[in-house]
């Protein structure tokens, strides 16, 4: 389960789990936790033993390793038995973690049920029933807060006893002991320091554990540490955004701006001088100096959106900075050297724009250094559609000050079947209408979805036949009248409001309303 990965972690060896006696000593329940050894290990699997560990010797179904984001003021899961979702986070005082968090002292909640301190969306996100809870802090040698362990319902008893906790409290001193050895420990103190800086984001908001989005996380934990230029390719909605901003908070420029430039949203006229700036009369209305968004990453990152649309006299200039880091003001002469990594993203086929002419081949070659092809929702299958719709749910409910509605059977298996030609962003947009819509459970008929995967009558279509034609279907069209069926289709799914296609479509409304012009459709909009 991808919770993170800072790098280097020194672990520990573990030993195999003992027999435990009936009452043991809580000063011995771990131990010998295992000396550090200086032997390499990767962290997110010595953690998840971990966490393995100690709900076996706790006779717990589930356990939870917290960490303290001091910036945002939230705990985010660490290490967990999540199998529903990636990560999740909390703020001080939300929730019964929250709640040690900021009080710092154990508690053990015998019942959910009509307990305050309970944060019920959690079960509500992931579908799993709590029955019984046990949390207590972790601290450092100081005596700082800076996380809290977890764990859910005892087995074979109704609840955590007295004795649970102390024998929790005493195994959190030792974990709180081991931690602080290795480079997380450190990674969270550099957040104590650098507030600006994120901490626990490695892959926030990235959820899903298919196979698909396994290989991509291994892909950018390797490329994340260098300074490697990456290219980013997918379906618009896929996520593009967040993986770039992944590969950058991972990275020796965490601490450094991370400047977004996106091509699509820009006039071409203008995407040159939102590079580079310009200097003072370059044009009519130039009455001063203006950096562009190269000087402002300076040191940082450049994620330069839909790279695709990049004119090809702008593509020249973004290859010197590229080969010699250096580049000129619109209007300018002196050569202006700058630092920065390049993150692209596209959706477009830069291959075949090479084989056309649209796209330069040096540079083509220069930003696909590391190239990490994001799968369309519809290929990561039903159980990271579940995983993105019980998040989203929750997340909207929070939004917009609602009760967490239920996701009904009915629904869900819509959800699973539908095509999403707009990824992760229709789900989302998808889902919150739905949340705002319904009335305590969120039906079939609260879902803004056309029935596009339907055949008259009311049966389901193939699914590989909902949306997107196959080649078969498409015969001899060309990649325009794809693209025309494709912007229709979305159109008729967001009920033509063109603001909300332009969204899932990934692209500014100016470039829709210029494609709909081109395609003749602006009267069918």
């Amino acid at each position: 389960m991808p919770h993170g990965c800072y790098g280097d972690a020194s672990a520990f060896i573990l030993p195999p789990l003992p027999t435990m006696p009936p009452a043991p000593d809580v000063t011995q329940v771990l131990l010998p936790f295992g000396a550090l050894v200086g032997r390499e290990v990767d962290l997110d699997a010595f953690l998840q033993t971990l966490m393995d560990r100690i709900a076996a010797t706790m006779q717990a179904d589930r356990g939870t390793l917290w960490l303290l984001d001091p910036a945002r003021r939230e705990l985010f899961s660490r290490a967990a038995h999540l199998p529903e979702v990636s990560q999740i986070r909390v703020k001080l005082g939300q929730g019964v973690a929250g709640t040690v968090a900021q009080q710092g002292q154990p508690i053990n909640v015998p019942d959910p049920r009509g307990e305050q301190r309970f944060f019920a969306d959690i079960d509500r996100m992931t579908g799993y029933r709590t029955t019984s809870l046990l949390a207590v802090p972790l601290r450092d040698v100081d005596g700082a807060l800076y996380g809290v362990l977890q764990v859910l319902n005892r087995r074979g008893a109704d609840r955590f006893t007295h004795e649970d906790t102390e024998r929790l409290d005493a195994i959190a001193s030792q974990v709180s002991s081991a931690l602080q050895s290795t480079s997380l420990y450190q990674e969270l103190q550099r957040a104590k320091d650098q507030p600006q800086a994120p901490v626990g984001y490695f892959f926030n908001r990235i959820i899903g554990e298919s196979p698909q989005l396994q290989s991509i996380y291994r892909l950018v934990r390797k490329a994340a540490p260098t300074d490697a230029t990456v290219l980013l390719r997918g379906e618009s909605g896929s996520g593009k955004e967040l993986f770039a901003r992944a590969v950058h908070v991972n990275g020796p420029r965490r601490d450094k701006p991370f400047i977004k430039v996106d091509c699509a949203a820009l006039p071409a006229t203008l995407i040159e001088n939102e590079l580079f700036g310009h200097e003072k009369g370059a044009f009519t209305g130039a009455d001063h100096r203006m950096p562009g968004k190269f000087e402002a990453a300076d040191n940082g990152t450049v994620f330069i959106d839909e790279i695709g649309e990049l004119p090809l006299p702008v593509q020249g200039k973004l290859l010197r900075v590229l080969q010699d880091r250096e580049f000129e003001r619109v209007g300018g002469t002196q050569a202006i050297k700058v630092d920065v990594r390049i993150v692209a993203a596209t959706h477009r086929d830069l291959a075949r724009m090479v084989a056309e002419g649209r796209f330069r081949e040096d540079l083509y070659y220069r930003i696909k250094v590391v190239e990490v092809v994001l799968p369309p929702l519809r290929e990561r299958g039903a159980e990271d559609i579940e995983r993105l719709a019980r998040h989203f749910v929750a997340t909207a409910a929070r939004r917009h000050r609602l009760v967490t509605p239920r996701l009904s059977p009915a629904a869900l298996e819509r959800l699973k079947r539908y095509r999403w030609p707009g990824n992760v962003r229709e789900l989302e947009n998808c889902i919150e209408s739905a949340v705002v819509l319904c009335e305590g459970e969120i039906l079939e008929e609260h879902l803004p979805l056309p029935d596009l995967d339907r055949v008259p009558g009311g049966t389901p279509a193939e699914p590989a036949r909902a949306l997107a034609p196959t080649a078969s279907e498409t015969g001899l069209r060309s990649l325009a009248e794809v693209e025309r069926l494709h912007i229709l289709r979305v159109l008729d799914a967001v009920k033509g409001n063109r603001t909300a296609a332009a969204k899932v479509l990934e692209i500014g409304r100016n470039t829709l309303a210029r494609k709909l012009k081109e395609y003749g459709l602006a009267d069918e909009a």
